[in-house]
């Protein structure tokens, strides 16, 4: 359930301590409500990374809840959590792509390991290469396209299953400049499907000229949250 206030996300109180006692993230709250763009930022080892693995459930928090549409994934069984993670798709700096297979069979396998029909992975893919604008590559190996294809590939992957949620960690890491402002144009296309996206980067030029709201970390902890900069028309706010 999606509450009046259209909140999907909250972190209540979060802190994730590692055996080694470093404390990865300190009193987290966070509220993120339906359709936004969220950025994240900070320095390595500001606790990114392992907010993003507590989200997708690789990890669990020493104390706090985080609650998704209305649901503790705190405590999510082992065995639900397939069904969860199909409605949170996640993109990778380093693309992850199966290098012996085709760009439509890499996304056609997120969907067969679902057990997902024939019916459906002849439909769905197809309209997912569109989107993401590799409808002519789909016959292409990983090492037969760009590193820019191979993250909109992965983008597709990630996408196949309509999450609500889509995380992109450092996705324009390995990028060109051209190769960037394509990938951040398309995860701008699917926000406004209204799907929540969450995008962790450590690029300033990408942050600045996206104007949504940035959460800034540190030592593990909220230091800054700036809502998404207003864009102004001739008619003033909206």
């Amino acid at each position: 359930m999606i509450s009046d206030s259209g909140v999907i996300i909250q972190f209540i109180k979060v802190t994730k301590r590692y055996q080694n006692r470093i404390t990865a993230l300190d009193n987290v709250n966070l509220t993120i409500h339906k359709g936004e763009f969220v950025v994240l930022v900070g320095p390595s080892g500001a606790g990114k990374s392992t907010l993003i693995r507590l989200l997708v459930r690789e990890e669990v928090p020493t104390e706090g809840k985080i609650m998704v549409a209305g649901r503790d994934i705190t405590r999510v069984r082992e065995r639900d959590l397939p069904y969860y993670r199909r409605n949170v798709g996640i993109v990778f700096q380093d693309f992850k792509l199966l290098p012996n297979k085709t760009v439509y069979e890499n996304v056609a396998y997120a969907l067969e390991v679902a057990d997902e029909s024939d019916e459906i992975i002849r439909d769905r893919v197809p309209r997912i290469l569109r989107l993401v604008g590799l409808a002519n590559r789909a016959k292409n190996y990983p090492n037969e396209i760009s590193g820019g294809e191979q993250q909109r590939a992965s983008i597709a992957r990630a996408m196949v299953h309509n999450p609500k949620l889509l995380i992109a960690d450092e996705p324009t890491g390995n990028l060109d400049d051209r190769n960037t402002a394509e990938v951040v144009d398309l995860l701008l296309r699917i926000n406004e499907t209204g799907t929540i996206v969450i995008l962790a980067t450590h690029d300033s030029g990408i942050v600045n000229a996206l104007k949504k709201r940035v959460i800034t970390f540190n030592t593990g902890k909220v230091v800054s949250d700036q809502p998404a900069k207003k864009s102004h028309s001739g008619g003033g706010e909206s």
